[in-house]
């Protein structure tokens, strides 16, 4: 992914609210399948790690983004962002 791409997909994320939200559990399956399901549905998702989950942002979502075969696309304090292409893309990115 360029990064033109990648600006693209952060000022589109940058409006949107957080849809799947890690919390003292961490990546529990539960967490895993409404990201899936949430990644499967919107291509571009805003994950949100709150202050009691035990683990770091920085390790917790290149991980999350692993498992759900996505593309990390940044990560602002707690907040990450996370983009997936569908099989019928509704964004279109930039070349």
């Amino acid at each position: 992914m360029t990064g033109k791409q990648k600006r693209y997909l952060r000022a589109l994320a940058s409006t949107m609210p957080a849809v799947v939200i890690i919390g003292k559990g961490g990546l529990e399956n539960p967490v895993i399948d409404s990201a899936r399901a949430a990644i499967t549905k919107r291509e571009l998702i805003k994950v949100k790690v709150l202050n009691n989950c035990l683990e770091d942002p920085k390790e917790i979502l290149p991980d999350l983004a692993d498992m759900l075969g996505a593309e990390l696309v940044q990560i602002i304090g707690h907040n990450g962002v996370l983009y997936k292409k569908a099989k019928d893309p509704k964004i279109e990115l930039p070349r």
